[in-house]
């Protein structure tokens, strides 16, 4: 990224955030020209400096929007931030994901609840993105945490991506980027405020293809993220609690407005075999690849994955469940039919 600089000069000068950033961008066309037009001195040059030094010692690494790492559902909104940080396995990104998100005060079944869907996530290859926070958000990454393998979830931090709050989540936050990612769109050593975490529940949203709501009070963080998901056009999803629990009164407004679908479980996106005819003619090794394939569009690299075989036994027992109508292809890999 040889304009990093650029742009982040850009991106930490006073007032200038993902709208003043593209107008400044459209208006001089480069990052280069545009930092060049904002006449900034030498102690704002200094500070982006070291925020870049103090990232490779963390081995905190930059993706830019033009980055083909970069996550594809957050590009597709409007006023993405023009460059994440990311910390931890950056190959988690180009997971599909699904965000799961509820109260900080969640009861334990409803934790419970989460942490087993997040493991069926990610056990078929879909990273669970949430914010970190207690509760609903470290049972979903918990329970991603579960299921094998180094790429399974994602938190979304409001401050900088070394960071770590709360701070009862320290150990977490350690499991996660050895085996997920850590981002933000805050500088290296941000301190956040509150208004950072609303910005950081519009990344929530935007980095999943679906969003999940568990228990949360009618006015909460996690509704501000349903409702980003929402305009973000994702599928949106709420888990339904006892009435009488204030916590049940967020995802059960959606449902009864159908706002949301209600979710009842992992069976909502990846359903049990049917028992046909047709199906008693597949094989077991087909089986066991149908089985990890669902609503949500996975690929070929992260079925060969899942189910332990090469790429090309992959694309050879598809073809045969293509054949059988079983599976469509889609751009963004195969989902059941």
């Amino acid at each position: 990224m040889n304009d990093l600089f650029e742009k982040l000069l850009i991106l930490r000068a006073p007032g200038i955030g993902p709208v003043a950033y593209a107008k400044l961008i459209a208006m001089h066309g480069s990052p280069v020209a545009a930092a060049n037009s904002l006449n900034l001195g030498v102690e704002h040059r200094d500070s982006v400096r070291r925020e870049i030094d103090l990232a490779a010692r963390l081995g905190v690494q930059y993706i830019s929007d033009d980055d083909a790492l970069y996550p594809v559902g957050l590009r597709a909104v409007k006023n993405h931030p023009p460059v994440i940080t990311v910390r931890g396995n950056v190959d988690t990104l180009r997971r599909c994901a699904v965000s799961i998100v509820g109260t900080r005060h969640a009861t334990g079944p409803g934790m419970g609840f989460v942490r087993n869907m997040a493991r069926e996530f990610a056990a078929r290859g879909i990273a669970v993105v949430s914010g970190m926070a207690m509760g609903t958000d470290t049972a979903a990454h918990m329970g991603a945490l579960d299921a094998d393998g180094t790429t399974q979830t994602i938190a979304v931090l409001a401050g900088g991506v070394d960071y770590i709050w709360p701070l009862e989540n320290e150990s977490l936050y350690h499991r996660i980027m050895e085996r997920g990612a850590i981002i933000s769109e805050m500088p290296v050593g941000f301190v956040p405020q509150a208004t950072n975490f609303v910005q950081r529940n519009r990344l929530v949203a935007g980095v999943g293809d679906k969003l999940i709501l568990g228990e949360a009070d009618l006015k909460s963080g996690s509704m501000t993220t349903a409702r980003f998901a929402k305009e973000y056009g994702r599928d949106l999803w709420a888990i339904p609690s006892h009435p009488a629990d204030s916590r049940a009164m967020g995802p059960n407004s959606l449902i009864a407005t159908g706002a949301a679908k209600l979710c009842s479980g992992i069976s909502d996106f990846f359903g049990p075999i049917k028992k046909t005819g047709r199906d008693n003619k597949i094989s077991n090794p087909e089986n066991i690849l149908l089985d990890a394939i669902g609503a949500i569009a996975v690929s070929e690299s992260v079925l060969a994955e899942i189910v332990k075989k090469s790429i090309s036994e992959i694309k050879r027992d598809l073809v045969i469940l293509e054949l059988q109508g079983l599976v469509r292809k889609t751009d963004g890999g195969y989902v059941r039919v």
